[in-house]
């Protein structure tokens, strides 16, 4: 995402399912508790919990594929990136 950087509680929710992904191994991934991540997915709005702690799991979700997609009107969201494409 550009702009604020923020993602929400559904989106990392939403992006952990997308990719397969349970809450423990991206909470291990991340280096964060497992409550701190159901804290973050459970937040209604912007990711609950300290800045380093949801870049972590932000990045533990893009380094599998996923894409955090911006507000464009319609809402935030989550896709996956294409197979064999790299940044």
């Amino acid at each position: 995402m550009s702009g604020s950087n923020q993602i929400t509680g559904r989106q990392i929710a939403a992006a952990r399912a997308l990719a397969g992904v349970g809450q423990a191994e991206l909470a291990d991934w991340s280096s964060v508790s497992i409550p701190t991540l159901r804290r973050m997915e459970a937040s209604v709005g912007a990711a609950a919990g300290l800045p380093n702690n949801v870049a972590a799991v932000r990045r533990a979700l893009e380094g599998v594929g996923v894409i955090f997609v911006d507000e464009n009107g319609e809402g935030p969201g989550v896709r996956m990136r294409k197979a064999g494409h790299v940044d």
